[in-house]
């Protein structure tokens, strides 16, 4: 319902009161699905000593269903101001929707782009398709690693950074998203995505963020970041929120 919802309004956006629209058929809203915190996939003190238990646990169980309360209220308030035809109320709730949603989205997401310290599945695949794309396009892992921490390291305030495969390009993409929000799509199908808001990292690193960025590459799933490769490149995946967790 969500993007359903978001897409056509930006063509509404500068209309300004609902009073013009015709009302539209009463929505059952009690249908709406009720997002819930996914479970880590592994232990809160799994990524030590790259990053602190302390830090999983509130990250997971405070901020993340944090955005999932929000999206749950903001999916609510949407559907009933729809069903009254308040079109002011549906362009005031986009914000909302894409800081939860997005929120809900990336974080859902980087649960399961970090592994154990102690698993073999944070050394890339060696041969592997996506290694031998980061090697193409970069030439090596470690100048791979090292530009896109110089460019996610940089970014103001608070935000992700995104390896993407482009699919208009046929080709990896670094880069950079503010906030919450989700990389486009199309053309970019999410393949690592590195959350930098401070609450990922500051009880540990303080406002270093530099060697946050250095030190959580020792506990990147590069099994499962190597499968969202295979499919992103054979087209089973183009980017589709859904498809994401």
């Amino acid at each position: 319902m969500l993007l359903a919802v978001l897409l056509p309004l930006a063509s509404i956006a500068s209309l300004g009161s609902a009073q013009i629209f015709p009302l539209r058929p009463t929505l059952d809203c009690s249908g709406l699905r009720n997002h819930t915190v996914p479970p880590l996939p592994y232990a809160y003190d799994a990524l030590e000593p790259y990053i602190s238990a302390q830090i999983m646990q509130l990250h997971h169980d405070r901020h993340h269903l944090a955005y999932v309360t929000g999206l749950n209220t903001a999916e609510r308030e949407m559907c009933n101001a729809i069903s009254v035809g308040n079109v002011t109320a549906e362009v005031q709730l986009t914000s909302p929707l894409r800081f939860n949603g997005g929120g809900h989205i990336n974080h859902s997401l980087f649960w399961r782009i970090l592994t154990p310290n102690n698993s073999t599945n944070h050394t890339i695949p060696r041969g592997s398709d996506l290694e031998q794309a980061i090697v193409e396009q970069f030439g090596s892992l470690s100048s791979f690693i090292t530009l896109f921490n110089s460019i996610t390291v940089g970014i103001q305030g608070s935000g992700w950074g995104w390896l993407t495969y482009n699919r208009y390009a046929k080709a990896l993409d670094i880069i950079t998203t503010a906030n919450q929000d989700i990389p486009p799509s199309p053309p970019h199908v999410p393949i690592i995505g590195i959350d930098v808001w401070e609450h990922a990292y500051y009880l540990e690193y303080l406002n270093n963020r530099g060697a946050y960025l250095a030190a959580i590459w020792n506990v990147i799933n590069w099994v499962e970041a190597e499968w969202r490769y295979d499919q992103a490149v054979s087209g089973t995946s183009w980017g589709n929120w859904d498809e994401w967790p």
